[in-house]
């Protein structure tokens, strides 16, 4: 079992930035985050890989957001920048085994409790 603690969350103005933090109970094989608004599908943000810190990035949030990992404390970052409006959304840590891609909800095993992230204009 695992489990995951979201936290970093709250309310922006549009273009500024926040950290998200995820403090893992052990590592597995890649951390993700997704994040869902109201009406809408869990949506892909990024991934990272705990051996070699392997990124991927969703379309939507790619050159704003970076993904990193501190292998020493389980804890896994979202650093994010020139937030819009439109990234509005709970957002999801979530961790996997070694699965083909990372980009897929259905891939990850586990999942925090998520994280509100509110960008206003």
């Amino acid at each position: 079992q695992v489990q995951l603690v979201e936290s970093g969350g709250g309310l922006v103005q549009a273009g500024g930035s926040l950290r998200l933090s995820c403090v893992t109970s052990r590592r597995t094989f890649r951390m993700g985050w997704f994040r869902q608004a109201p009406g809408k599908e869990r949506e892909f943000v990024a991934a990272i890989t705990w051996t070699f810190g392997s990124t991927s990035y969703g379309d939507s949030v790619k050159g704003r957001v970076t993904i990193s990992r501190d292998n020493a404390k389980n804890t896994v970052y979202l650093q994010m920048n020139s937030l819009k409006p439109e990234d509005t959304a709970v957002y999801y840590c979530a961790a996997s085994g070694p699965t083909s891609y990372g980009t897929d909800p259905n891939e990850y095993d586990y999942w925090g409790q998520g994280t509100q992230v509110t960008v206003s204009s």
